[in-house]
């Protein structure tokens, strides 16, 4: 479902919603998954399934679990914001920024929507999603400044792997994934991911 920050915010200009208008909005309404896109429009997503919730949990989980052992960053729930250099305001299911990158933040940027785009981020397929506005989504990332993106596909069980400057990769039904150098030493295990 995709509205018009102009029909939402009239006392806005129709170009762009500021981004505190955008978080005055996203926090008016809890129950929504609220993006920006780099052109001003406001995209709301439904809550996700009990089982779509699970699957971002497990992985969110180990993505978390290795980073406090790595502690080479801060890792990220999909309720965290980020402003991309294109102006658009994403939430990632699962995202990742090096140590470097965010501290080197304000206090008040790290609390709004953090100004950057992550070195890491995953989506997770839901049943509601269209899988070519998940892959839209993840050349964003790609072309913004993240490093590594997955698209996690757990109803045909593939992943697809975006790199800068590379296609594509896609795997179909792979036990684990690498964090390659980008999250050095994380394995993730996607027994639960893609099976459960």
């Amino acid at each position: 479902m995709r509205y018009s920050d102009h029909n939402m915010m009239h006392h806005e200009s129709a170009d762009h919603l500021t981004d505190q208008a955008f978080m005055d909005l996203c926090q008016a309404n809890p129950l929504l998954r609220l993006e920006r896109t780099a052109g001003g429009e406001v995209e709301a997503m439904s809550p996700s399934g009990a089982k779509s919730g699970y699957r971002n949990l497990d992985l969110g989980g180990q993505v978390r679990e290795w980073n406090r052992k790595a502690r080479h960053g801060f890792a990220f729930d999909s309720s965290s914001g980020f402003r991309l250099p294109n102006s658009a305001i994403r939430s990632p299911d699962t995202s990742w920024v090096k140590n470097e990158r965010w501290i080197s933040l304000s206090a008040e940027e790290q609390e709004q929507f953090a100004p950057l785009c992550p070195d890491f981020v995953v989506e997770i397929a839901s049943p509601s999603d269209e899988r070519e506005a998940l892959r839209a989504k993840l050349r964003e990332y790609i072309s913004q400044g993240a490093r590594l993106g997955w698209l996690i596909d757990p109803f045909l069980r593939e992943v697809e792997i975006y790199r800068p400057g590379q296609d594509a990769e896609l795997l179909s039904s792979p036990a684990t994934l690498s964090g390659e150098d980008v999250l050095p030493g994380l394995v993730v295990d996607l027994s639960e991911i893609l099976n459960g």
